[in-house]
């Protein structure tokens, strides 16, 4: 079954259920941007909100998409409904009751069906969010602290541990890469490519892969290291935050007397 398809059998399943009130697509189907690999998310607006009875009526209507491989019945967030179908088609849906959509806007939804006229009422975009400083900080520390944990790795010859650090500090460099652009609709995180310029991709294929050996293990955490730390420096002065000096060089320091590491750039 095709999206547009699926899309429509789930509204009108859904469209005259005791208590449903409206229902919006979310996500990238909300706001313009789905490809064929898009999963699809709804937002439904319910009387009562995320009732057992209300997940029973969207369960049904799931169903008939195609027989449900995966559910996860508000586990993780206790208004959100996860689901797979046989031939992969994932749906997910966020239950709210009416007055509980202030968060939403109008640019990040497509109504399906509003009973009530709630979109109406509405903001029409987000107000833009500035940077979080504090969570900067907070990222820039814990990746100079997984530089900090080599002697431990090597030491205990935890060769793998050390291939999950590399990781670490994967995603911490992507995070920089993508607040270095300000990208709108990020969408979820499958985009990436949109989220990011040719040259931050160049960068983050240019790195060394995570072997579990010793030599690799250090190379590997030194070569991002190279690559983050000058420019988390560039983007802490641009948003006036106070550099953790006294702790990079004490790592730096503690890594030269334990591994006879030398920190593999120029201060910026």
């Amino acid at each position: 079954m095709k999206h547009n398809e699926v899309i429509q059998v789930i509204t009108d399943a859904v469209r005259d259920a005791p208590g449903i009130r409206a229902l919006f697509l979310s996500g990238s189907y909300g706001n313009g941007m789905a490809d064929e690999f898009s999963d699809i998310d709804f937002v439904m607006v319910a009387e009562e909100g995320a009732t057992d009875a209300v997940a029973e009526i969207w369960r049904e209507a799931v169903s008939r998409t195609g027989d449900i491989v995966l559910w996860w019945d508000r586990t993780n967030v206790p208004v959100l409904i996860n689901a797979i179908t046989e031939d992969w088609t994932r749906t997910d849906v966020i239950m709210l009751k009416p007055d509980q959509m202030g968060s939403h806007t109008q640019s990040s939804l497509k109504p399906l069906f509003d009973h009530d006229n709630i979109y109406s009422d509405l903001a029409k975009t987000a107000p833009k969010r500035g940077p979080n400083v504090k969570k900067f900080k907070h990222q820039v520390e814990e990746f100079i602290r997984i530089i900090g944990l080599l002697p431990l790795a090597a030491g205990r010859k935890e060769y793998i541990n050390g291939v999950l650090g590399v990781f670490h500090l994967r995603n911490l460099l992507v995070d920089l890469l993508i607040e270095e652009t300000d990208a709108p609709n990020r969408g979820g995180i499958l985009h990436l490519n949109r989220l990011i310029s040719k040259e931050q991709q160049d960068l983050l294929t240019s790195l060394p892969p995570a072997v579990p050996s010793r030599d690799t293990m250090i190379s590997a955490h030194l070569a991002y290291a190279k690559a983050y730390l000058p420019r988390a420096r560039l983007r802490a002065a641009h948003l006036g935050m106070e550099w953790p000096e006294r702790f990079e060089a004490a790592t730096w320091a503690r890594l030269g007397e334990a591994i006879s590491v030398l920190r593999p750039y120029d201060k910026v």
